[in-house]
């Protein structure tokens, strides 16, 4: 199998009326599988399929469409069949089992309001490239769109607005192309705008209003459009994490690759406010091998690159417009060749010619904070993600269910592809096919062409930026099942995925500098947990809680808060408070025992969290700063920002416990360290020291366990009611301090009403304990199903 073959699925679409008659089981030219209609399966891959020299007309509109191979198909060869010819083509929305991607119409109804507009929005943006090439038609026709994730994709091209479904050739260019009109477009999307989402409904109806006029114009359209998408975008929440490796590889002397932010700037950033530059731009440049001061110039150009960003970021903020997509597009390629004239100038000084000129490759993203007013009237991020590359390095989109290459090398066989005047297959056959058609510091900046490209963050996922000691021989599209999924489930943190990553380009592509920049965008809703943070392990290990998604809900707003709703009716709420103080006062009456204890059963299971009274904000996630002493201890590379990229306010989730609630905790605890903290009136100690000795039947509260010191120490975690239903009953570890006590204490009849009382707590708390052990445990740290308690450690 070639290189070219082993890149893409061996399952191929069938284009033209003549395939869809051919049904399984059948076997074309002794090779070609029919699976189904159109799909068929190549059982002989290695073998090179037949394509005809020279190329026609009607196949070169997917050579010279090649930038897009994100949502076009590409020519992998042609069969004959009762002598017509049948165009085979690959890289098509084409699942491992053979089945088709759900068309636009199927998969539009179970969309997100967001995603309905992005996919909108990417016809849009193929609508100039498609028309030049004569081959509009083929978004016309939402069946032969198809959907994966975010990405729309095409199953072949089509270049007469009538001919889907009739006898006229289909996936080819016809000699006089047809005039295809946004009105038309327009028309397409009628019914998909009826079935929209209730928040964009009107809004579409409205822009198919505007598509309809006479003197519309695709950059006017485009404009409204997109405001429209990133009003949308922009009430979802964005959490963030980065991680960042480097290596030389077992056989360089030296790195010439550099990359942002570094594993240094992470550790910085972390004392630094949120909405700094590495939270929001990541680069990976490769100095060029066999150039002298590939190291030289890959510096220069991510520091140079750094500057630039750093004051477009600033006049970005500054500006309550939104900066249309062509726009910032315009932008970066003037920041690449300023950086590009640097290096330049420095070869010039230094008189360097021909390879001794300095020279590297530039991958950058930049998730672009523009401030967009949503429907709420707040002011949030939209959500924009910029990719722009000179020369080999990649950037991925990596996801539990795909890996998606955003970038487009600039070497030799991808020039030969986009000019028309090689097949994809044939083109990765040269000698010279890898060899870099551009870099920053080999040309002046005229003649620099980089590739930039918009994207928007409305899924989970991690964007990946590696220079080709990562990429080459297909590591990541053969690798990213078997640690992607596991990142994106919490199962595996991103800096151990990087790792593992490291250490397989060093045994597969050894040959190489190795240089990789990660950052996983989370936008899906979390549930929140409680969690004793400051006992976790500071040596980047991953503990994963997992909490069932209906033992909560939640309504979710614009900011990533989530406010939990009541489903406990306040009778019966009243009900399980009255009898709690009754208990606390005594007050139980010995012809109610058994129905008092009835009830606290049947209150005992119902979640605790569940009540009208109970209502709070509740962060995404809960965060922890850690002193200066565990700052500096600090050795992981991977620091999870965990923020909420909104720019006009930043939301920090914790805060001090309510006084009140803080005396609550200390008195049930330790009064000894209340007063240690200075927090107790003078005098308090001996008056509570003197109430407890007049009272002598009951035992000394029990030492608090570590999970409740930690919970107070931690300022971040704020006490709520919920927490002190369950800190009302005696945990398991004060009722084996309680037993211990009493085994101690002479032996004495208890009176009735003692007893009474006794029973009834007895039951109540046996009960809680049943019902919310499993809950309660997982939570703890340190402690897991099968770990021994602390008290036994």
């Amino acid at each position: 199998m070639s290189r070219w073959q082993s890149q893409h699925s061996q399952y191929l679409w069938a284009a033209g009326k003549i395939a869809a008659q051919l049904a399984p089981p059948n076997v074309i030219e002794g090779r070609y599988k029919v699976i189904t209609p159109q799909v068929w399966q190549d059982i002989y891959p290695e073998q090179d399929p037949y394509l005809p020299d020279p190329i026609p007309d009607r196949l070169r509109a997917y050579l010279l469409l090649y930038p897009y191979r994100l949502h076009i198909p590409e020519v992998y060869g042609v069969c004959q069949v009762s002598g017509s010819s049948i165009l085979l083509l690959q890289n098509v929305p084409i699942d491992a089992q053979g089945q088709l991607s759900p068309s636009l119409q199927e998969g539009w109804e179970d969309a997100s309001p967001t995603r309905q507009l992005y996919w909108l929005w990417q016809i849009l943006s193929l609508w100039s490239p498609l028309t030049e090439q004569g081959m509009a038609a083929s978004l016309l026709y939402p069946e032969n769109i198809r959907v994966e994730g975010w990405r729309i994709r095409l199953r072949e091209l089509l270049s007469n607005p009538n001919a889907y479904g009739t006898s006229a050739d289909q996936g080819q260019r016809s000699q006089k192309p047809t005039l295809v009109t946004l009105q038309q477009l327009g028309a397409s999307w009628s019914l998909l705008a009826r079935q929209a989402k209730a928040a964009i409904a009107p809004q579409l109806e409205r822009f198919l209003g505007q598509m309809q006029q006479e003197d519309v114009s695709l950059r006017n359209l485009q404009t409204v459009f997109n405001k429209l998408l990133l009003q949308q975008a922009a009430q979802q929440s964005l959490r963030l994490q980065i991680a960042s490796a480097t290596d030389t590889g077992p056989l360089e002397l030296k790195n010439e690759d550099s990359h942002y932010p570094t594993t240094q700037d992470l550790q910085d950033s972390r004392l630094q406010p949120v909405g700094d530059l590495n939270s929001h731009f990541f680069i990976v440049c490769d100095g060029i091998g066999g150039h002298e001061g590939g190291d030289v110039a890959s510096n220069f150009a991510v520091s140079s690159l750094k500057l630039q960003v750093q004051a477009l970021l600033g006049e970005i903020l500054e500006d309550v417009n939104i900066m249309p997509p062509r726009s910032v597009e315009d932008h970066l390629i003037a920041l690449l060749r300023i950086a590009n004239n640097l290096i330049c100038s420095r070869n010039d000084e230094q008189q360097r010619e021909s390879r001794q000129r300095m020279a590297t490759t530039v991958t950058l993203a930049l998730q672009l904070p523009q401030k967009v007013r949503t429907p709420q009237s707040s002011t949030a991020n939209s959500h924009e993600l910029y990719i722009a590359s000179v020369g080999d390095s990649r950037a991925y989109w990596i996801t539990e269910n795909y890996c998606q290459r955003l970038t487009v090398d600039d070497d030799v066989a991808t020039r030969e592809i986009r000019a028309g005047r090689a097949y994809p297959s044939k083109a990765v056959q040269r000698p010279d096919a890898g060899a870099l058609t551009q870099a920053l510091g080999t040309r002046e900046a005229s003649r620099l062409r980089p590739t930039v490209r918009r994207f928007l963050i409305d899924e989970d996922g991690i964007l990946l930026l590696c220079s080709d000691g990562l990429s080459d021989n297909q590591l990541l599209e053969e690798s990213w099942p078997s640690w992607a999924p596991k990142v994106l489930g919490g199962k595996l943190s991103l800096e151990g995925a990087i790792q593992q990553l490291m250490q397989m380009a060093y045994q597969r592509n050894g040959h190489d500098n190795c240089t990789v920049v990660a950052a996983f965008y989370g936008v899906s809703p979390q549930y929140p947990l409680l969690v004793n943070l400051p006992e976790l392990s500071q040596e980047g290990e991953t503990i994963n809680l997992e909490i069932d998604p209906n033992f909560l809900s939640f309504n979710g707003n614009s900011n990533g808060k989530h406010e939990e709703t009541s489903t406990v009716p306040p009778e019966e709420l009243q009900q399980q408070e009255d009898f709690y103080l009754e208990l606390e006062d005594h007050e139980v009456e010995e012809g109610n025992i058994a129905e008092r204890s009835e009830l606290g059963r049947e209150t005992s299971n119902r979640n605790p969290y569940e009540s009208p009274e109970l209502e709070r904000n509740i962060p995404d996630r809960t965060t922890y700063e850690p002193s200066e002493g565990e700052q500096e201890s600090e050795a992981a590379n991977i620091y999870d920002l965990d923020i909420n990229l909104d720019f006009d306010e930043r939301d920090i989730y914790g805060g001090e416990v309510e006084e009140t609630e803080e005396r609550e905790i200390y008195e049930r605890s330790s009064p000894q360290r209340y007063e240690e903290e200075g927090e107790i009136e003078e005098g308090s100690l001996e008056k509570r020291e003197e109430e407890a000795k007049a009272v002598p039947d009951y035992p000394p509260v029990a030492e608090k366990t570590s999970f409740q010191s930690g919970f107070e120490d931690a300022p971040e975690l704020q006490e709520v009611d919920a927490w002190d239903d369950i800190q009302e009953v005696e945990d398991e570890y004060e009722v084996e301090a309680i037993e211990e006590w009493e085994e101690t204490q002479p032996t004495r009849p208890l009176p009735i009403r003692e007893m009474i009382v006794g029973v009834v707590l007895l039951v109540v708390f046996g009960g809680v304990l049943v019902v919310f052990w499993p809950q309660i445990a997982p939570q703890l740290p340190g402690r897991s199903p099968d770990s021994p308690s602390q008290t036994e450690e």
